[in-house]
């Protein structure tokens, strides 16, 4: 696996709150970044105090903690791409064992489920489980389910390119975003030995480029993000029989304004009650407030606001619903907004240093 040099730890000065909320924020350490960074949230402000990093895993871009909040994991998205487990102490997380490789580059996003993790391999355009022990380390070899395809869009969908990996609301399918072919695959996930099977596949609109996508509240909506146009597609989610049906998309930037420059949009989350989303603009860099009708199955763009900051890689709503986070790569820094609950629109709160920011989680 590559490295970035002897792992550090940094300490900061900053004080736990109260109701003991954190938020760990993913980088890239091949840009400079601190790897995964521990930070205090204020529960009342949304603010955030870095508290501790460690680089100990290099590009350590996504993260996703266990349902206990006991553990984190992390893909490192390298070239020998790899995984590793984390667990969770008031000092920061502490690598519980060397990383796993994934048997795909580049992994991007990852997801847990059914005793296992799961790894969207960009690279090399595949899918990979590793099972998750008991006491939370992660075993080994990965199962890799390769993506087969390409798109229209020859400079980057010059093949398979699989983005993220999303469980339905009642686990039972595992969705696979790939933008290099314009498709969403639903797989079925064997437990006992982690092989996964494609059971349906959805072709998007040719060009688009699916990135990520979020489930809505009442569990029969879903909302994909496309990165080469930018657009969201809604999708009606049949969870008995494993399908998705694709409804309309809704553009993601204001009339004139991709006129401006390229914009490539990169996560996507939706409210708890349902009535909103929100989607980063890279380029334009910006955030779009989306209302959603879920009934109806559309979405209409209320407005775009700056996302305080340059190239935002990802949003991350803290479980409150309350407070949007905005983890911007280019400019190094994650800025926190409060959301109106009335319009969805959220107003900038301020931000805080973070080099090659990828990705913001709450455990």
């Amino acid at each position: 696996m590559a490295t970035t040099g002897p792992a550090t730890e940094r300490t900061g000065g900053g004080s736990a709150h109260e109701d003991g909320s954190r938020a760990y924020l993913g980088s890239f350490t091949t840009a400079g970044g601190l790897g995964i960074t521990t930070a205090a949230v204020d529960p009342v402000t949304g603010a955030l105090t870095p508290l501790h990093s460690t680089d100990v895993v290099p590009n350590p871009s996504y993260l996703v903690p266990d349902p206990g909040a006991r553990r984190l994991y992390a893909v490192s998205e390298t070239t020998d791409g790899a995984a590793a487990a984390f667990h969770l102490t008031p000092e920061g997380p502490v690598l519980l064992a060397p990383a796993v490789p994934v048997g795909g580059a580049d992994p991007t996003h990852l997801t847990l489920t059914a005793g296992h993790l799961v790894t969207a391999n960009y690279s090399s355009g595949d899918v990979s489980t590793l099972p998750v022990r008991d006491d939370g380390t992660l075993g080994g070899p990965a199962r890799v389910l390769a993506h087969r395809g390409s798109g229209p869009r020859t400079d980057r969908q010059e093949g398979p390119h699989a983005h993220a990996v999303r469980t339905d609301p009642a686990g039972r399918w595992l969705l696979s975003v790939d933008l290099g072919t314009d498709a969403v695959r639903i797989c079925a996930l064997d437990a006992a030995d982690g092989t996964l099977t494609v059971r349906d596949e959805t072709r998007l609109r040719p060009g688009s480029g699916p990135r990520h996508l979020a489930f809505h509240s009442a569990g029969d909506l879903v909302c994909v993000v496309n990165e080469l146009d930018p657009t969201v597609t809604l999708c009606r989610w049949d969870a008995e029989h494993g399908t998705l049906t694709p409804l309309g998309e809704t553009p993601l930037l204001p009339e004139g304004a991709a006129d401006t420059g390229p914009t490539f949009p990169s996560a996507l989350v939706l409210s708890p009650d349902g009535r909103f989303a929100w989607a980063a603009n890279r380029g334009h860099d910006s955030i779009a407030v989306l209302a959603l009708d879920a009934r109806a199955g559309t979405a209409t763009l209320v407005t775009t606001v700056p996302c305080g900051g340059h190239w935002p890689r990802d949003l991350a709503l803290h479980p409150d619903g309350r407070h949007l986070y905005a983890a911007n790569e280019r400019s190094g820094d994650v800025t926190w907004f409060t959301v109106d609950p009335e319009t969805g629109v959220p107003a900038r709160g301020g931000s805080v240093p973070a080099p090659a920011a990828s990705c913001v989680v709450f455990a």
